[in-house]
Formats: C-alpha cells, sequence, structure tokens
C-alpha cells in the first residue's frame, strides 16, 4: 500500500475511513463527546469482566467511557511541528483532557452512570505516563491479534518515521487495555485541580 500511494494520499484515505468509523461509533454508543484531543464514547462494556486495583469490578453490561485520541489533529501537529513537538505538545494536550473529563465528570449528568474509562493503546511507554491509568493485557487472543495490527498500522500511517519506527520496537508495540475507575479519576485530578489553585494563590499573594 505505501509502496503504491503517497504518504500524503494514505494519510488522505486513512482520515476519510476515521470519518465512516465515527458514524458507525456514534451509532454502537449511546454519546460521543469530545474533549480537547480526546473523544469520550460512552457505551456497554462488552467481554470478560475487569478487576481494577482498586477492588473495583467491571462486569459486561456497565457503563464505560472509551477514550480514543483525535487523529486528525495528531497528524496537524506532527504535520506542523514534526514528530517529536508533537509527541510532547500532544502529551501535554492529552493531560488536559483528562482534566476536562474529569471536571464533566463531577457536573455533567449524561456521565453520573459511567464506571470507569478505559482504552485500547500501544503508546503506554511514554503517551500516558503520570495520568493514572492502570494497564492490563487484552485477554482475547483474537481481538489482541486485531488491534496489535490496526494500531500498528495507524502508526504507520500518522508518524513520518512509522514503519521504520514500527520496525525498530517491534517487540515494545504491544497493545495493553487502559483502566482507570470513576474514583480514581475524580480523586487524581480534584487533587491536581487544588493543587493548581494553591499554586497560583501564592503567586498572588
Amino acid at each position: 500500500m505505501f509502496a503504491t500511494f503517497s504518504k500524503a494520499s494514505v494519510q488522505s484515505l486513512w482520515m476519510a475511513w476515521e470519518s465512516v468509523f465515527d458514524q458507525m461509533t456514534k451509532w454502537r454508543s449511546s454519546s460521543v463527546q469530545t474533549y480537547g484531543i480526546c473523544k469520550l464514547v460512552v457505551k456497554r462494556h462488552h467481554g470478560k469482566s475487569l478487576e481494577c486495583h482498586t477492588g473495583e469490578w467491571i462486569h459486561a453490561g456497565d457503563w464505560v467511557g472509551e477514550l480514543h485520541l483525535d487523529n486528525r489533529q495528531v497528524l496537524r501537529l506532527s504535520k506542523e511541528l514534526g514528530a517529536d513537538r508533537a509527541a510532547l505538545l500532544t502529551a501535554r494536550m492529552l493531560r488536559k483532557s483528562m482534566q476536562e473529563i474529569s471536571a464533566a465528570f463531577e457536573t455533567d449528568p449524561g456521565l453520573t452512570h459511567v464506571k470507569a474509562l478505559t482504552g485500547i493503546t500501544l503508546l503506554h511507554r511514554g503517551m500516558i505516563h503520570g495520568l493514572g491509568f492502570e494497564l492490563h493485557p487484552l485477554k482475547s487472543k483474537s481481538f489482541r491479534m486485531f488491534s496489535t495490527y490496526y494500531l500498528r498500522l495507524l502508526l504507520r500511517v500518522l508518524h513520518p518515521e512509522g514503519g521504520a519506527r514500527t520496525k525498530r520496537q517491534v517487540t515494545k508495540l504491544v497493545p495493553k487495555m487502559l483502566l482507570m475507575t470513576r474514583q480514581s479519576l475524580l480523586l487524581r485530578y480534584r487533587k491536581e485541580a487544588w493543587a493548581k489553585v494553591a499554586g497560583m494563590a501564592a503567586i498572588v499573594s
């Protein structure tokens, strides 16, 4: 595919596919909301029950918020800033999105039934560091194989050196499930919000 089309052509095709996927996602979810560089898809959990590090359980049928990066924004940043600077800015924007999601969990009646945040990522060694997520292996072999192929392909499409990076780090690019309970989200980002307020107060005084 990459030998036949230019990088820009492949990226355009991928973004067109993502537009279709976004519409499909809306049909299979309760709601889709955008917080900065993140999309939050509210849906029921399917599959095996998940035991969180806090001792809580997420069972099939429970409501969860599935996180997705807005790849259009990621691609734009990569083109404008280059891969390294774009990665740093994306990480900062991701933290800000998490703060916005936490605030929404406090105030939005439409999110009161959501028990946890979930997601699937290859970039668990860097991008999400310090955000408070638990990492869990994907238990389904077929889903793990599909996620590995799909996310590595996505990395090749979005990253300027995606193909080379995939080959160099193939053993590290293993998908993991991200998980954070509602209580963990609120506790963590309430503390960050209070720390920020306290820091601003100290500067003013």
